[in-house]
């Protein structure tokens, strides 16, 4: 005989009694996140379909699905060198079902202008997920072996790159890099996104994309793009062959494009924490891994506080690199 059935019912509603005064007292956020998540989560993608930030949303929301039992819908909503998506989301409730997944461009963009979304003060930073260095591809008939032979031999200095949008890092570092070098006339045609950017030059509507290997890897690997430079210190691991900036008579400059996962300000801390275990915990999957891997991402987890601290730093590196170099993002 259990317990229960041996209980008076002046028992069974005092203790019934009891449990509802101490709901009671807990404040709304509190019970709501106890059932966290009790209908679908939206991942608002700030770029086009294809683009990195497509890349780890689609994966990890299937994860995520698996693991908290609410489906995960994927809807992207590219404009405004990511800054469209990143408003859309800050107005949004603030109770954990509409997450923004971006780059490094929220960062360059609260960097540079007062009309964009502050990241840590209209948004609340939850996970960071992979990055990836910036990479500098051309058509695949081209048959210069580095960057520098290409823009001053083939192209006689005068040639058009295209990038994800207005202040990516992409765009700001083809701006650094070929500004730095008396002569170069680059023309920068922004596009809605990484996918658009790397069928302009297949389609050879434009000379060069500074773009990811994930978004390019495709067509890198049916030989239709050829990349001539990576923006890291080292090359990479998939792309032994190809020099990094500083090989190809460049200066010796770092971009790496992250992709992270971030919610509307005030969204409750329970909830924001949840997110961040479970995001993590869906990186840290084998199958998740290997296929981020295998395209040129490097997937990488911090807790909420770290991935806060980052964005703030991140914040201030790129301020530093706007302001020197005198480049004002659009």
């Amino acid at each position: 005989m259990n317990l229960a059935s041996r209980a008076s019912p002046r028992d069974l509603f005092a203790a019934i009694a009891a449990s509802c005064a101490i709901a009671a007292l807990l404040p709304g956020p509190v019970l709501a996140q106890q059932s966290f998540p009790a209908k679908p989560i939206r991942f608002v993608v700030a770029f086009a379909p294809g683009g990195i930030a497509d890349t780890i949303a689609r994966p990890v929301g299937q994860k995520l699905t698996d693991r908290v039992g609410q489906p995960v819908v994927v809807e992207n909503r590219s404009g405004a060198g990511g800054m469209l998506a990143a408003k859309l989301v800050a107005a949004a409730q603030p109770d954990g079902y509409a997450l923004l997944v971006t780059t490094t461009a929220i960062a360059v963009n609260a960097s540079a202008s007062k009309e964009a979304v502050d990241p840590l003060v209209q948004l609340t930073p939850v996970a960071i997920a992979a990055s990836t260095p910036t990479i500098f591809a051309v058509h695949g008939s081209v048959k210069a072996k580095n960057l520098m032979e290409y823009v001053r031999g083939v192209k006689g200095s005068r040639f058009t790159y295209s990038s994800a949008g207005v202040g990516t890092t992409q765009h700001l570092t083809g701006e650094y890099l070929f500004k730095a070098l008396p002569g170069l006339e680059a023309t920068h045609v922004p596009c809605q996104g990484g996918a658009p950017v790397n069928t302009a030059v297949v389609a050879q509507q434009v000379d060069m994309a500074s773009t990811t290997l994930p978004t390019a890897f495709a067509y890198i690997r049916q030989g239709t793009m050829r990349v001539l430079a990576v923006a890291s210190h080292a090359r990479m691991r998939l792309l032994p062959g190809v020099p990094t900036l500083a090989e190809s008579g460049f200066p010796d400059f770092e971009d790496r494009s992250w992709i992270a996962f971030f919610a509307p300000a005030n969204t409750p801390a329970a909830i924001v924490q949840l997110l961040n275990s479970e995001i993590n915990q869906a990186l840290r999957q084998p199958e998740v891994t290997e296929r981020l891997s295998t395209i040129g991402l490097d997937p990488q987890t911090l807790s909420q506080g770290e991935f806060a601290e980052y964005v703030k730093n991140e914040i201030a590196k790129w301020g530093g690199i706007i302001k020197t170099t005198g480049i004002t993002p659009n």
